[in-house]
């Protein structure tokens, strides 16, 4: 903070707010209140929140909790967050917040005018602090790394159960509930995110919910998950065959499985994001008849979030670090508008990657 000329940092966004602060609740959920947190350069964090979220913060590590009556019909929380910072860091502190890839406000754009005024600060005049603070949370430490293993084996162990408790003729709804119910039986807290598909030889979505849609012979599911323990995601697909596989989905199997270990067998610290897929796009473009992938990246970090920075692009410059958990997810466009995607989760060590999911098999499985 120092370094970039920042007094103090203001977060409002549930992530950094948990991160800094330890205050975990799906409150969230709601969006009527606005939450705030402030790190001064110099001492503890202070928590501006509203009262009904007082007794969990006190749980947490902050000692400093102002608090107002949410939701206000005129002034919610916005001219005690303006004092507080002013009582921190003066009548003209340099203020920093998040404002890049990947971050959101999460307070009325009005209230954050009416603070800009109180403060002083144009919208354009807060400082943005987004590249330290994801370099911070980019590195976990040995305590959150076990959080996503815990959370990735006991999807694995749901995943492993896929043939045993699905049939075909099975609808995508009955497929997604039973999974979710494996996982918690296996120990995740939550499966906040599941989504997949199925289709005749190969699918052409990985983001969409359920149908009542019933299984037949020669489709493939993928379903994608991101289970939570206490607090941290697993983020990692498996894909199924029911009774049969054609050969161009078969062979698109394979060719994203290399694509993966073309990536672990080079992946180390000081290698870039832009290097990782170059590694995996080597593999995949000689496949792609000049069919062109839109996911727009083949990978990307994990933790708090079901996607956190960096993105394994062309373009991403960040380098590995021991202690990044990442994942790993090319995805290949083949046949008629079909698509196949596969996706493993990663830490790095000194030594290089180590899975935190148990491989996927090299030829897809058969239900």
């Amino acid at each position: 903070m120092a370094a970039c000329d920042v007094d103090i940092v203001l977060f409002t966004t549930e992530p950094e707010i948990r991160y800094y602060s330890g205050f975990f609740t799906q409150f969230w959920q709601s969006p009527t209140r606005p939450w705030f947190l402030l790190v001064p350069v110099d001492g503890d964090p202070v928590a501006v929140i509203p009262g009904i979220g007082e007794a969990c913060m006190r749980r947490t590590w902050v000692q400093d909790i102002r608090c107002w009556s949410s939701p206000h019909p005129t002034d919610d929380g916005v001219s005690l967050l303006a004092d507080t910072i002013h009582e921190l860091s003066g009548k003209s502190a340099r203020v920093g917040m998040l404002k890049g890839r990947e971050s959101s406000l999460r307070m009325p754009l009005a209230d954050f005018e009416t603070l800009g005024n109180l403060l002083g600060v144009s919208a354009g005049g807060y400082i943005d602090v987004t590249s330290i603070v994801q370099a911070q949370r980019q590195v976990k430490s040995a305590a959150e790394i076990a959080k996503i293993a815990c959370a990735c084996d006991a999807a694995g162990k749901a995943f492993a159960q896929i043939p045993a408790i699905v049939n075909t003729g099975d609808s995508e709804r009955e497929i997604f509930q039973r999974f979710k119910l494996a996982c918690i039986n296996h120990g995740v807290d939550d499966v906040s995110y599941l989504v997949g598909a199925t289709g005749a030889n190969g699918y052409d979505d990985i983001i969409s919910p359920p149908s009542d849609k019933q299984t037949r012979v020669g489709d493939i599911l993928i379903l994608d998950t991101g289970c939570i323990v206490d607090g941290y995601f697993c983020d990692f697909d498996r894909n199924f065959a029911f009774g049969k596989t054609d050969s161009a989905t078969a062979d698109a199997y394979r060719i994203t499985h290399d694509a993966i270990e073309a990536a672990l067998g080079m992946i180390r610290p000081g290698v870039s994001c832009a290097e990782i897929y170059a590694a995996m796009q080597t593999v995949l473009s000689p496949h792609t008849d000049g069919a062109v992938n839109n996911v727009g990246r083949l990978g990307h970090g994990l933790g708090m979030q079901l996607t956190e920075s960096p993105s394994i692009t062309a373009f991403d410059q960040t380098q590995m670090q021991a202690g990044m958990v990442m994942t790993l997810e090319p995805g290949l466009p083949y046949g008629d508008g079909k698509i196949m995607v596969h996706e493993e989760n990663i830490v790095i060590t000194d030594d290089g990657p180590q899975l935190l999911t148990v491989r996927a098999p090299s030829e897809i499985a058969i239900i």
